[in-house]
């Protein structure tokens, strides 16, 4: 469970729709949905967050590690990547910097979310040890356990919806 009470749905459709492949289905609004792709390694994280996505309207990729994340942001193009830190086979903070260092993914807007937390740091420590000075800082920082109005928040902000 989410903090704020949010438990996890079906998986199977969204806003009564059954899901097709990685294909975008039409927000409320009538436009095609923004597609984010969330990067995390663990499954029952990522059925969470995909499914509190797919109820506001969100398009959902997932990858549960940051080799899986990096082929699926180059495949998929999404809107926006959330992004764990501490994953298997490559880091949330080396797949960060490779998409920063790539001509097509470097415009991809990053919001880290992780339990990964050091108790003394501000904000912009987190941003300054996750990202060298020649790097932009990722475009949010969420810590788990998620707030799921913060998440949402995030999101809208970094969309710009």
């Amino acid at each position: 469970m989410l903090e704020g009470g949010h438990k996890s749905g079906s998986r199977s459709d969204v806003q009564g729709m059954p899901m097709i492949g990685l294909t975008a289905l039409p927000s409320r609004r009538g436009s095609m949905a923004k597609k984010i792709l969330i990067v995390d390694d663990e499954p029952d994280f990522l059925a969470m967050i995909g499914d509190l996505l797919r109820e506001h309207g969100y398009d959902v990729l997932e990858a549960s590690d940051g080799v899986e994340g990096l082929k699926r942001a180059a495949e998929e193009k999404p809107d926006l990547v959330c992004l764990d830190l501490l994953m298997p086979r490559k880091t949330g903070i080396e797949m960060y910097r490779d998409m920063k260092k790539d001509a097509v993914l470097r415009t991809l807007p990053v919001i880290i979310v992780s339990g990964f937390v050091f108790p003394n740091l501000d904000h912009d420590s987190y941003k300054t040890f996750i990202h060298p000075r020649a790097m932009p800082a990722p475009d949010a920082y969420i810590e788990k356990p998620v707030n799921e109005d913060d998440l949402l928040k995030a999101v809208r902000d970094v969309l710009g919806s």
